[in-house]
């Protein structure tokens, strides 16, 4: 912990330092967004097109999805519930409050693409897209969805 840091619960009588969370956080989105741009590299090194490109945001948003959601469940909200129904709930809601912010990002990486064409521009756009988006989503996933700050409600 740095000097002056600040010290958050963030559920199970766990406490971390905001420089911790922060920083695990960026990781996460910077390991889900490999994940992303690494499933939509699978898929348009089979050609480019309309229908490829949509099926290549599609399956790496999917996978951007599961590995962050993951990740965020047991290292960012120290959410320790493993019961089906609790992963049901929460992946549900996460989800769903990934909606708003995955526009974000489909919105910037189609963006990229339609105004310079090149794969390195589209990545680009969507790195910038997932940023945006992974600041807004913390704040959404904090407050409606790994809401349990004892772990009682999770």
């Amino acid at each position: 912990m740095l000097p002056g840091d600040l010290s958050l619960c963030i559920g199970w009588g766990s406490f971390v330092s905001l420089t911790t969370l922060v920083f695990r956080y960026a990781a996460f989105a910077v390991i889900a967004t490999i994940a992303n741009l690494g499933m939509q590299r699978l898929v348009l090194a089979g050609g480019v097109g309309t229908g490829r490109f949509l099926t290549a945001i599609a399956a790496g948003t999917l996978v951007g999805l599961v590995v962050k959601y993951l990740l965020d469940k047991r290292w960012i909200f120290h959410d320790m519930s493993t019961s089906v129904a609790a992963h049901g709930r929460q992946f549900t809601l996460y989800s769903m409050m990934g909606l708003a912010t995955t526009a974000i990002f489909w919105g910037l990486e189609t963006a990229f693409w339609l105004v310079w064409n090149t794969e390195v521009m589209r990545e680009i756009g969507a790195v910038i897209g997932l940023s945006i988006g992974y600041i807004v989503k913390y704040k959404l996933d904090r407050r409606f969805v790994f809401t349990g700050i004892d772990g009682t409600e999770t």
